[in-house]
């Protein structure tokens, strides 16, 4: 079975450990940087793709395709919200087993005030970091790495299997 591995080069295990370490600093610093608000950055970006959608209202199952979380983990992120009275969960009105999220007012003023931090923090530990080059490749890297996945859907609920 190893013998099948095409092992990484030393610049693509470079590329490969630079990319997971860099991914993983830029994602406690963004969680960091919400933490003044009680806002995880999941929760931000649920908040976020409703703010921006037609209505501010989603399915459930949409909203999870969106931002690549587990059905059961976008759940749980509404239940928290729902708490707060940032969003309100309603049967989908075309299919009984669906569910609707939708913003609230409340859920839109809240956004609207930690918009601007979330903003400032992407562009200080992230956007301002890079050459105006480096963003577009990353952009277009990250963009071929998504197109990879649509041509060939595996969920995080469904692990690829050994081969």
């Amino acid at each position: 079975m190893a013998e099948d591995v095409r092992w990484l080069s030393a610049e693509e295990q470079w590329a490969w450990r630079a990319y997971l370490r860099g991914t993983r600093e830029l994602d406690a610093a963004l969680e960091r940087d919400l933490q003044c608000f009680g806002v995880s950055l999941s929760e931000y970006e649920l908040v976020s793709m409703l703010s921006e959608a037609d209505g501010r209202r989603l399915r459930m199952s949409a909203l999870a395709a969106l931002i690549v979380q587990s059905r059961s983990r976008v759940t749980h992120t509404a239940a928290r919200l729902e708490r707060r009275g940032w969003v309100v969960r309603t049967p989908a009105s075309d299919d009984r087993r669906g569910v609707v999220l939708e913003l609230t007012d409340e859920g839109r003023a809240a956004i609207e005030r930690f918009a601007v931090v979330h903003v400032r923090s992407v562009r200080r530990h992230l956007v301002d970091v890079l050459s105006r080059q480096q963003v577009h490749a990353l952009g277009e890297a990250m963009q071929a790495v998504r197109d990879a996945y649509a041509a060939d859907p595996t969920t995080p609920d469904e692990p690829a299997s050994p081969r």
